[in-house]
């Protein structure tokens, strides 16, 4: 039966029922505070550890409580308290390192679990030059996990050597818990914060880009008003080229060797006279359409027009090595085109047919005119010599001037007309009529 004096020294339930409520309340205001640190410490996980090593030592009783971090590899202290400087300096020599078995915080890396050390001078793996600078003898290590990886771990120390209550065991888990919950709250908003900046970035480069988009239309307006102009004189490829930067500008007069080819149709005038206007505008159609395409497709530059009449060049605005022969080619190509329409224009009583004079030199070539009506122009003595060999042309005739010929005589069969006496040429000219290509 229990004596009085057992009464007095045993506490009483009630009293055993207070002791529980206290530590309980004082657990949740250290968790409560905790909690806040978090809140506050979106950016920085080091308040936190603070908090937890200065509640975990004083809820726990212990000597001294630390925190390390786990970055994947290396182990860093982070956080302690109640200790001295020497304490500190000895753990700043020893981390960063790898998890191993000398320290508790490597035993908890490595096996993910708690750690309880009964007495840490029984254990021979622990490195004994921590207990001796505070004389302690039991040790508890907790994680810290977060989705089964281990960012770090809680480690605390007692005086004396001896069984770890399970109550601050399950307290260091909640400490635990709580800095895992912190630590990835920083990486998350540093997440956060690195998206942002991008985003910064972006919208900055943006408003950069929307701040020169009017320029840049109306430059791309410009081109494609520029390219319309070009297309009026050279064929699509050339004019690209030349607005893409592949070609110098064309219409800055400048002086160089072409090939000029002049075509017209004989018969024209008289048929020009007689016939109705619908009668001659519908031939002309057809004319310019068949030798339009031919044009394009060797790619010559079209000087003008001049009603049945048209004045090709080549060799500018783009260089060629074979002017002369993309000249004689087009030629041949052209009369066998118009041999197709004679056919019909014969059917409908207009006897026209075709005749052409090329001729090769020096001239100077520009834009020619005024503002709002600019024409494309070659201006040389080998213009006037196309223009007089086209002139003297028979029906189906290529008359080509000596110079073409000598460029062209392996690739074509050829028979001279003789010297011609053209207008406006002081010295007769030796002219040859291309007949067809060389087998």
């Amino acid at each position: 039966m229990a004596t009085a004096r057992d009464k007095v020294r045993r506490p009483s339930k009630s009293q055993s029922r207070d002791r529980e409520l206290a530590e309980a309340l004082d657990q949740l205001r250290a968790t409560s505070e905790i909690l806040r640190v978090i809140a506050d410490s979106r950016s920085d996980a080091q308040p936190v550890f603070d908090t937890i090593v200065r509640n975990a030592v004083s809820l726990c009783g212990s000597l001294f409580a630390n925190v390390f971090r786990f970055d994947g590899e290396l182990l860093h202290f982070a956080a302690s308290h109640n200790v001295g400087p020497s304490y500190v300096d000895l753990l700043q020599t020893k981390y960063p390192m790898r998890p191993d078995h000398s320290q508790v915080s490597g035993r908890v890396l490595l096996s993910k679990s708690v750690v309880r050390l009964d007495d840490v001078l029984a254990d021979p793996d622990y490195d004994r030059r921590f207990p001796a600078t505070l004389n302690w003898r039991r040790m508890l290590g907790v994680p810290m996990l977060r989705n089964d990886n281990v960012l770090g771990a809680i480690v605390v120390g007692w005086a004396e050597a001896g069984p770890i209550p399970r109550m601050q065991e399950e307290l260091l888990k909640t400490f635990a818990d709580q800095a895992a919950i912190a630590i990835e709250n920083v990486r998350l908003f540093r997440k956060l914060q690195l998206a942002s900046r991008r985003l910064e970035a972006q919208a900055a480069e943006l408003e950069q880009w929307n701040a020169t988009l009017e320029q840049r239309v109306q430059d791309q307006v410009n081109q494609l008003e520029r390219l319309g102009r070009l297309k009026r004189f050279f064929s699509p490829q050339l004019a690209e080229l030349i607005v893409a930067g592949g070609a110098e500008d064309p219409l800055r007069s400048h002086r160089r060797e072409i090939t000029v080819l002049f075509l017209d149709l004989r018969g024209f005038t008289a048929f020009a006279e007689t016939a109705e206007p619908e009668e001659v505008m519908s031939v002309l159609r057809e004319y310019h359409a068949a030798m339009g395409e031919l044009i394009l497709a060797h790619e010559g530059t079209l000087e003008r027009f001049t009603g049945d009449g048209m004045m090709v060049f080549f060799n500018d605005p783009v260089p060629v090595s074979n002017a002369a022969e993309r000249a004689i080619r087009m030629a041949l190509a052209m009369r066998n085109s118009v041999a197709g329409l004679a056919l019909k224009w014969r059917k409908r009583g207009h006897p026209l047919d075709f005749g052409v004079g090329i001729a090769q030199g020096y001239a100077t070539i520009g834009a020619i005119g005024f503002e709002g009506r600019w024409d494309y122009g070659a201006i040389g003595t080998v213009t006037n010599l196309a223009a007089r060999l086209c002139a003297e042309a028979k029906p189906g005739q290529i008359l080509v001037a000596q110079r073409v010929l000598a460029a062209v005589e392996n690739l074509v069969e050829a028979e001279s007309v003789g010297d011609l006496a053209l207008k406006g040429l002081q010295r007769p000219v030796a002219a040859h009529n291309v007949l067809r290509l060389r087998a």
